[in-house]
């Protein structure tokens, strides 16, 4: 389990030298549900669903047709399945950072990316909160694709909104974080 020495840790060797860090966090684990979810498991079912019929039916005519749809099985158990392990991993090895000018992110399953913003030319910023206190900070103007997407965030195309997502006391951090806007 991490906490906020490790985080400082990982994010240490993105700072310069005059810099440091105000806040570290990362999102909440395991599986969540998100608003896309309303659309993508209904869709999710149908396309599982409709794929492994469609290769029980084609394996008795021709053994052809029932490798064709392999492909969209393994699609459609990836929409079911796949994608919650895939997002629980991906904010499992996420980390974010505040300091004086800057908003760091951390991410990444298999290779690191690190996204730096600067404070203060951000020209949006909303915070969404849930129950309990835990919430999400979208970072810069709202991509559209983002809203109805945010659960197909790897599908090839789809911009991701940069965000501090799932962290708790999140009115805190965005208070931090326009606190630091304000500054000269």
């Amino acid at each position: 389990m991490y906490n906020d020495q490790d985080f400082q840790f990982e994010l240490r060797e993105h700072l310069s030298k005059d810099e440091k860090l105000l806040w570290t966090g990362k999102p909440s684990d395991g599986i969540i549900f998100r608003g896309s979810d309303v659309f993508m498991i209904p869709f999710s079912l149908m396309w599982g669903g409709f794929a492994i019929f469609w290769v029980v039916m084609a394996a008795s005519a021709s053994v052809f047709f029932a490798m064709f749809g392999i492909p969209f099985v393994v699609i459609g158990l990836y929409f079911i399945f796949g994608r919650f392990w895939v997002d629980a991993k991906q904010r499992e090895s996420t980390i974010y950072g505040i300091t004086e000018n800057r908003i760091i992110i951390k991410s990444g399953i298999f290779t690191k990316e690190i996204k730096s913003l600067n404070i203060r030319t951000l020209s949006d910023i909303s915070v969404h909160e849930r129950e309990g206190g835990m919430g999400t900070i979208s970072l810069g103007p709202t991509i559209i694709h983002s809203v109805w997407g945010s659960g197909m965030m790897w599908w090839p195309g789809v911009p991701k909104q940069p965000c501090l997502e799932f962290i708790p006391n999140v009115k805190q951090v965005y208070s931090l974080i326009v606190e630091q806007q304000n500054r000269k």
